[in-house]
């Protein structure tokens, strides 16, 4: 491009030239294009949902779902917690009134005659207490025990014989039938056997014996220690509900 001189007459002198530079229109239109896209983007934001407030409304719903959770846990816990206590207190009751019933001493006959005690008879010690009843009639355990024999026995007939916890054998002799055999655990009260008078016996009746350290013993005195008075029938009115428990 030739440069203008000086000297040259300036030919646009004296006219008026407004100046409108490209550059200003095009950024007048780029701008109002961006606020119009603004202006669109705000009014399409402002129809769409708040989705901050379900997200809150899960999170409560949520924290609402794990405390129910926690507390149905904790219930059955409680729950679990009570039934343990429960089977405790029951097992408990069960051992001590299992307890109770290895302590208990009774009557061998609710209704009888007592007819003769321990000592010499005839030159010869009977061993024994005998009580006269009617044949048949039932008798029972006068305390818990393990039955070491049962059956046909000489002189005793059919009896039993029952070893208790503390060492002590309890024999019941001349009876018409024996209902336990070898081997049974018998408690205090159970039926044993039947009243007879098999063996040497002179009538209906049942021989008692008790032996301590494998010897005799008065079973009188031996059974009143322990509440029962056989000659006087009568027995520990507690012993007699602690059989009825067991």
């Amino acid at each position: 491009m030739r440069q203008r001189l000086s000297s040259e007459p300036d030919r646009y002198r004296g006219r008026r030239r407004v100046p409108t530079p490209p550059r200003s229109r095009y950024a007048v239109v780029v701008t109002s294009a961006f606020m119009g896209a603004g202006v669109v983007a705000l009014g399409a934001a402002s129809n769409l949902p708040d989705i901050k407030a379900p997200n809150a409304e899960a999170l409560r719903g949520l924290e609402s779902a794990n405390v129910s959770e926690a507390i149905a846990q904790r219930e059955s816990d409680d729950k679990a917690a009570s039934r343990n206590e429960n089977r405790e207190a029951v097992s408990k009751e069960k051992v001590s009134a299992e307890e109770a019933a290895r302590d208990v001493w009774l009557l061998p006959l609710d209704d009888y005659v007592f007819t003769s005690a321990y000592g010499v008879r005839w030159g010869k010690l009977h061993a024994g207490v005998d009580l006269a009843a009617r044949e048949g009639t039932p008798y029972k355990a006068i305390h818990a025990g393990t039955v070491i024999k049962a059956g046909y026995d000489g002189g005793y007939g059919y009896s039993i014989t029952v070893k208790n916890d503390d060492g002590t054998e309890v024999i019941y002799a001349h009876s018409r039938r024996v209902l336990v055999k070898a081997g049974d655990q018998v408690k205090a009260g159970q039926m044993i056997g039947e009243v007879g008078s098999t063996g040497a016996s002179f009538g209906t009746h049942l021989h008692i014996e008790v032996h301590s350290k494998g010897n005799p013993v008065d079973p009188i005195p031996f059974l009143r220690q322990r509440g029962v008075d056989i000659k006087l029938q009568v027995e520990s009115v507690y012993a007699g509900m602690a059989a009825n428990a067991s």
